[in-house]
């Protein structure tokens, strides 16, 4: 189906090397904000010397690997882990019992209308895109690719709609982001404008692009579904279909002794969270938040689900513990600000007790990680790799300029194509520059005063910078988490952008059409 395409990182060291010999040609520039650090006023751009890179191109792996070192090890500790986890088959076990439990569910006339599977891939969907949308879940998608994507091949689909579900989810989410503070909120920050104002034009947009992205990916779900050959990834997710195996009938049954030595490790060292930190609160985007006695009342479901499952078996016992990870992390990130540091270690402390239940010796649980780290070595690698890009065009002094060239020419339009432009100049910049923090930062004191002096709203001004930073996400290389995921996925990055394309054109359109509204019609909070 597809003619032989070049290796990921042969793609990628070429965008560096393009990188490297538009600094030759690109003249330099530099943004300069108000002395006053007022966000009324116009920042300033003055040229500066350009800085052409040439030997450069190849330090640009050893500087990408310190730029995105994070999310590196992120990577290598979550295949780690999830090589100790994955020896115990007990995934395989909870793919299986999930699927038996959806054949029952057919039996239901309302839920064999719409598809038992349908159901379940929406309401995967909805959840990460709200994890999205609330408080901006990106890297943390690396580690559920692991398990959804062989959840996803053994329902009959690919690794592309295991990555959908997941990284697909999240990036519509954070694209129509109601109270995502890495994004909205800095961008109304810097904007002056108040904390998560428009909240109801952003809940009507979140939903308008969920339709549309969730509605593609069961279309292209169905048509695998009826022939899995189809699949652009048929012949890469043979790795997936023959890890995925019958669980051994003893195991299946078996309870180690170690088991209730880490059931009670892990019970201890909860209860001890517990006294420590009996009361915490889950925010949601910058709002109030929830304040309960969170931390307590896991440790109590823990003590008698995961004493439940020891009755039962060791694989039940990992497919406890690996669901008090996930819910763990929701708390640490809603409630505790962890980023990938606190989440990567929770993962570690799972893979570690995992071996442990398993009835694994030390040397054998450090065997299982350093295998799983070098399995993923390949995608910490490429996310190294890709971070040299932007080192490339900040160090050549040429990332300022190029806003600056396609911010200019506005001041004699109208409203909609003003802000039509700014959308594609956030676009484009998103390109160069994934982090929403950082570019909301770089451009978001540049628009906002600009969009003054042209009679826009500062509200449509972050609207436009909120798709703009959105939707290139799910396929711009220079996004380290989009690299990290494809890599655990073991899709090549060609083969996903030409699948994604056609999705990114749709929701650019749909982008641009959700703004006309902001500067044509009297909204709240415009």
């Amino acid at each position: 189906m597809f003619k032989k395409v070049p290796h990921t990182y042969v793609i990628v060291f070429s965008l560096i090397v393009m990188a490297a010999v538009a600094t030759w040609f690109v003249p330099g520039g530099q943004y300069v904000a108000p002395e006053d650090g007022s966000t009324t006023s116009m920042v300033d751009f003055r040229e500066v010397e350009s800085q052409p890179q040439t030997w450069q191109v190849f330090s640009a792996l050893f500087e990408g690997f310190e730029k995105q070192a994070g999310i590196i090890v992120f990577i290598l500790m979550i295949g780690g882990a999830f090589w100790i986890l994955n020896d115990s088959k007990a995934i395989d076990m909870g793919i299986y019992s999930f699927l038996k439990f959806t054949r029952k569910m057919d039996k239901y006339k309302a839920i064999k209308l719409i598809g038992a599977n349908n159901l379940i891939i929406v309401m995967v969907m909805l959840m990460f895109s709200i994890f999205g949308a609330v408080f901006g879940m990106s890297e943390e998608t690396i580690a559920f690719v692991v398990i959804v994507v062989p959840l996803a091949i053994s329902m009959g689909y690919d690794s592309i709609m295991g990555v959908s579900m997941v990284f697909v989810a999240a990036g519509l989410g954070f694209a129509g982001a109601v109270l995502n503070p890495f994004t909205i909120g800095i961008a109304q920050g810097l904007a002056g404008l108040p904390l998560f104002s428009g909240f109801e034009y952003r809940l009507f947009s979140w939903v308008v692009i969920n339709l549309i992205g969730i509605g593609y990916i069961l279309w292209y779900g169905a048509r695998i579904k009826k022939d899995p050959k189809r699949s652009p990834v048929y012949e890469e997710d043979h790795h997936w279909r023959h890890e995925i195996t019958e669980i051994d009938a003893e195991t299946g049954h078996k309870t180690y002794t170690a088991s209730w030595v880490a059931y009670f490790l892990t019970l201890g060292a909860l209860i001890l969270f517990s006294i420590y930190w009996p009361v915490s609160t889950l925010t949601i985007g910058g709002g109030d938040g929830i304040t309960t006695f969170f931390i307590p009342g896991l440790t109590a479901l823990f003590a008698i689900t995961g004493y439940l499952a020891l009755r039962k078996s060791s694989p039940a016992f990992v497919l406890v513990i690996l669901g008090f990870t996930i819910l763990f992390l929701i708390v640490g990130v809603m409630g505790f600000g962890w980023y990938i540091m606190e989440i990567a270690t929770l993962f570690f402390a799972m893979g570690i007790l995992a071996g442990i239940a398993m009835n694994k010796s030390a040397d054998e649980i450090t065997h299982l990680f350093l295998e799983g780290a070098k399995d993923i070595m390949s995608a910490a690698l490429i996310v190294g790799l890709a971070g040299g890009i932007i080192v490339i065009l900040e160090n050549g002094n040429i990332v300022h300029t190029i806003l600056h060239a396609m911010a200019g020419g506005m001041q004699e339009m109208g409203n909609v194509a003003s802000v039509g432009i700014m959308y594609v100049i956030q676009t484009v910049i998103n390109i160069v520059i994934p982090s929403g923090s950082a570019k909301a930062a770089l451009t978001i004191p540049i628009m906002a005063p600009f969009s003054d002096l042209i009679g826009l709203s500062r509200q449509a001004t972050v609207m436009a910078f909120q798709f703009g930073d959105g939707f290139t996400n799910l396929i711009t290389p220079t996004s380290g988490v989009l690299i990290g995921v494809l890599g655990v996925a073991r899709i090549p990055y060609v083969k996903w952008a030409r699948w994604i394309a056609p999705l990114i054109a749709i929701l650019i359109i749909t982008g641009f059409l959700l703004l006309i509204p902001t500067v044509t019609m009297n909204l709240n909070g415009f």
